[in-house]
């Protein structure tokens, strides 16, 4: 268990990086780095809805993804905290806490923390994302 303990905490390492050189200047988005974390099938769970969406959609969509972050401001995502919890030999739970720094001119530097949690399967020894619950934002 303290092996896929270190697993899943690199894995959310790695992914954090991705996210902030997606969103730095000049960004380097990494579609197929981004894409290996997911599953075939996602479900995404936020305050409006459930979104069911396949892993191709998820691809296709990432560079508007980062796209639409920078356009609000987004320099960066530091992960605060993670809590993991096995499920079970194949199933974790990853509590994160993150923070978010935008800039921008009418706003300034603001601060936003959240929390996901993702629920992530080990396949062919990899971990993958197959559902996550996103958070509500809150600026400071």
């Amino acid at each position: 268990m303290q092996n896929r303990r270190r697993e899943m905490e690199e894995f959310f390492a790695g992914y954090e990086a991705r996210v902030n050189a997606a969103l730095g200047d000049p960004p380097v988005v990494d579609v197929e780095g981004m894409a290996e974390a997911y599953a075939e099938h996602v479900i995404e769970a936020h305050p409006g809805g459930i979104i069911h969406f396949e892993k191709e959609q998820f691809r296709a969509a990432i560079p508007q993804v980062f796209e639409r972050q920078r356009s609000i401001g987004a320099k960066s995502m530091r992960m605060v905290s993670l809590e993991i919890t096995p499920v079970d030999e194949h199933h974790w739970s990853g509590k994160v806490r993150w923070e978010a720094r935008y800039e921008r001119e009418d706003t300034g530097v603001v601060l936003a923390e959240f929390d996901e949690t993702y629920l992530v399967q080990t396949v062919g020894g990899q971990p993958q994302i197959f559902a996550y619950i996103a958070g509500t934002r809150k600026g400071s």
